[in-house]
């Protein structure tokens, strides 16, 4: 197993620095356009984020035999070495990009992801604010293992990933020089993806890297200033509801709709999937004119 570094869990100091200076700077310079910091909506996002490392823990159990087997089965292998990690890291947020974009247009996957949208604030405990069934982002990085790349590797880049992002979820930081705009996922970009506007939703899926928004069509600009939340927001501060709301918005759905073509839209279909007009029912023919 190759020999790599816990970035979680060494930058966590750096974490909790960067929160405090964050708190710290909207009490001595106020930004009124800002969303700033709410005692009870970032406690929320950390008791989210504390939750999700210990359900991660169990969610690990399974992935890890799936993943294990899958590297077993597969001829290939990639060593990891210094020119290689890049790679990796470059092939994981490409694979991320596409995990993020279905969790956002596949509404049983959405109903992990949401967790992370449910916050009307964006600062960085925003960033904290992770789901607790996070099973649902593993089959996107069986390509990786089949590939030949070590479970271990998969695991480090997904860190690198999710540390990067971290910095990224902020209103004190404006637009960046160019030249990161274009290549990286910034704040501003970042402040698009969060936002519920109509023309700001599902947009800006990229992990490190904004190119594959670009590439791949789903790339909008900052402009208007972004107002944050769900388009339908949960008026909660419960972790239990915030981690489970929308599985249970589902399930009432499930329940109410009339056929399975509704059932299975109302599951793999967009969050926001309606059953379209239903056919009307066949008269029969009609009766004859009675004669004159």
């Amino acid at each position: 197993m190759p020999n790599l570094p816990d970035v979680v869990l060494w930058s966590i100091p750096a974490f909790v620095l960067l929160t405090v200076v964050e708190m710290v700077s909207y009490r001595l310079h106020p930004d009124e356009d800002a969303a700033g910091y709410e005692a009870k909506d970032a406690a929320t996002s950390l008791g989210m984020g504390i939750g999700s490392l210990v359900f991660d823990l169990l969610w690990k159990i399974p992935i890890v035999a799936i993943y294990t087997a899958v590297y077993e089965l597969t001829p290939l292998r990639v060593p990891v070495l210094w020119w290689t990690i890049p790679l990796m890291l470059l092939a994981q947020d490409f694979f991320y990009y596409w995990q993020h974009r279905g969790h956002h247009v596949i509404r049983i996957l959405w109903a992990c992801h949401v967790v992370h949208h449910s916050s009307r604030k964006f600062n960085l405990t925003t960033a904290l604010r992770q789901p607790w069934t996070s099973l649902t982002s593993w089959p996107f990085y069986l390509p990786m293992i089949a590939l030949g790349v070590h479970p271990a590797a998969v695991a480090f880049c997904y860190s690198v990933n999710l540390v990067y992002q971290f910095w990224i979820h902020t209103e004190r930081i404006d637009k960046l020089p160019r030249p990161f705009e274009y290549v990286l996922n910034t704040p501003s970009h970042h402040r698009v993806h969060h936002a519920s506007q109509g023309g700001y939703l599902d947009r800006n899926f990229g992990g490190i890297l904004i190119v594959w928004d670009r590439m791949f069509g789903s790339w909008v600009g900052e402009a208007d200033k972004p107002v944050f939340g769900l388009t339908k927001n949960i008026e909660t501060y419960n972790p239990l509801r915030v981690a489970t709301h929308e599985y249970a918005a589902i399930a009432r759905d499930v329940r109410a709709a009339t056929s399975w073509r509704e059932r299975a839209g109302r599951v793999f279909g967009g969050p926001g999937w309606q059953p379209g007009p239903q056919p009307r029912e066949n008269p029969g023919p009609a009766a004859p004119e009675a004669a004159a």
